[in-house]
């Protein structure tokens, strides 16, 4: 079965897993979702991640993070679809809740998060919010 968009999988199986209070989120891998689970390592929304092989395909395996009962992720939204790609400037990338927030964008040198993008002066294509 192929997805249509694996990124909003991604998104959408977080979210169940910490509505859920889940310790653990296990996904179908790809080298994107790694890069986005490293961002949210460095940033401090998921504990760890790592990926595995089971039955010859690989797998994303992320940690999520608590604080006092509560996911530490508490909005994750995705910005750019299939069917509406967005993309923006470095100088017109959106502030997430004054800062507080992260954007993920993939930019011709990789993926990261807004500020970065921002200190580099690039622009590229907004993939989601983590607030």
């Amino acid at each position: 079965m192929s997805l249509s968009d694996p990124i909003g999988d991604m998104i959408a199986r977080v979210k169940n897993a910490q509505a859920r209070n889940h310790k653990k989120v296990e996904l179908p891998s790809s080298n994107f979702k790694a890069k986005i689970a490293d961002i949210l390592k460095n940033e401090g929304f998921i504990k760890d991640f790592k990926v595995d092989e089971q039955d010859k395909k690989s797998v994303l395996l992320l940690e999520l993070k608590y604080h006092s009962g509560n996911p530490v992720i508490s909005n994750f939204e995705r910005v750019s679809k299939p069917g509406r790609r967005i993309f923006s400037r470095a100088d017109s990338l959106p502030r997430i809740n004054n800062g507080l927030g992260i954007a993920i964008i993939s930019t011709p040198k990789g993926v990261m998060t807004d500020m970065d993008a921002r200190k580099q002066k690039i622009g590229g294509e907004i993939i989601c919010k983590v607030f």
